[in-house]
């Protein structure tokens, strides 16, 4: 019997680390098979979760993979006019470094004990203490951590709330090796993130630790069914690409030449958010955390707040041992603040990026003065 956490993504390892810090085992349940079983995305842009990576005994390690360099941002409009370029000096603090999500997860597994993470074991039920697998095996617990994402199946225990499509749909490609196989298109995008913002979609490029550039075309002001209606062949990687690069049409020659030169990995994702504020009434024996708690736009606070909540729940049950109740709600009541606020200025970041004048209203964002 113990604390069991459904989910090994950046808060459920976050969560299971601080505890070990403090001398408490957990288990997290994992529904992949194995650490390599998926792609990890992108990269993240990890500010406040820096203080969860100190209380995770890890800040050094994850300096050791964060890249100042990846807090480069370059913004352009569709006709090729750079209306912001942010280079950041080679001594400046990490205060908003870049990180790829696949080594900081890397991080946070290598930091656990053997066995603490348990692959293969997906979610089916839960209750009166015992958590129920969908192979048909089972497992008792005192304390159920979910962890499990926006889909999540553990947060039907607490309310009914469920992620509503946000009006963007995206579709992710990628560019391998891009200093080496496209120097000019290297140069645009810089060292960090490139976007360019208009006609109600967006391009965005950015870099990862290994050379790769992630490319992303965004739609706004979308349909939910959009990625089954759109007329992409998604299962036809060159048409894909070919789509796209017409969808672009009058727009600077070397924003549609970002897309074709992406290879065949192509995958379409839906934005959707939970309610701002949701809360819950105090539950015995389960709680939530991470974008299972409060999805939110993609703007750059829900992986921190993921580290934030799971670091920040390890600390109260370390506080609280042998009181998991009073441990829970003293966690839930400052993550309903926190992740409230985040989520609020997350839709007002959003907001900005589906209006019609989107690239000025990001600049003034960022240049407040200018």
């Amino acid at each position: 019997m113990g604390i069991a956490i459904v989910g090994a993504g950046l808060g459920g390892l976050a969560l299971a680390r601080v505890l070990h810090v403090h001398g408490i085992q957990a288990v997290v349940y994992e529904r992949e098979s194995s650490r390599h079983a998926r792609g990890q995305g992108g990269t993240l842009d990890i500010h406040s979760g820096q203080r969860a990576l100190r209380d995770a005994g890890l800040i050094d390690g994850f300096h050791a993979i964060a890249r100042g360099s990846g807090q480069d941002m370059r913004l352009f409009e569709p006709d090729g006019t750079l209306l912001l370029q942010e280079d950041t000096p080679d001594d400046a603090p990490l205060l908003r470094p870049e990180v790829d999500r696949a080594a900081l997860r890397d991080l946070l597994l290598d930091s656990l004990p053997e066995g603490t993470v348990r692959w293969g074991h997906a979610f089916a039920s839960a209750d009166n203490g015992v958590l129920r697998f969908a192979d048909g095996g089972s497992a008792p617990y005192d304390l159920l951590v979910g962890a499990d994402g926006a889909n999540s199946r553990v947060r039907a225990l607490l309310t009914d709330a469920a992620p509503t499509h946000l009006g963007q749909n995206l579709v992710e490609l990628g560019i391998p090796d891009i200093d080496r196989t496209h120097p000019d298109l290297a140069a645009m995008v810089g060292r960090g993130t490139c976007w360019v913002l208009g006609d109600g979609l967006s391009l965005a490029a950015q870099r990862k630790g290994d050379g790769h550039v992630r490319v992303g075309v965004g739609f706004y002001n979308t349909a939910e069914d959009w990625i089954a209606t759109c007329g992409i062949p998604f299962d036809d990687p060159a048409a894909t690409r070919a789509w796209l690069v017409d969808r672009l049409a009058g727009w600077d020659p070397r924003f549609p030449a970002l897309v074709a030169a992406c290879a065949d990995e192509v995958v379409p994702r839906q934005v959707a958010t939970l309610p701002i504020g949701l809360t819950w009434p105090p539950t015995p024996g389960v709680t939530l955390l991470g974008d299972a708690a409060h999805l939110m736009p993609p703007t750059g606070e829900g992986a921190n707040m993921a580290l934030l909540d799971g670091a920040l729940l390890g600390r109260a049950l370390a506080a609280h041992p042998d009181d998991y109740p009073t441990a829970v709600r003293e966690y839930e009541l400052e993550m309903f603040e926190r992740t409230s606020a985040a989520a609020r200025m997350s839709a007002e970041v959003q907001k900005m990026l589906m209006a019609p004048d989107a690239a000025q209203r990001v600049l003034a964002f960022f240049q407040p003065d200018a």
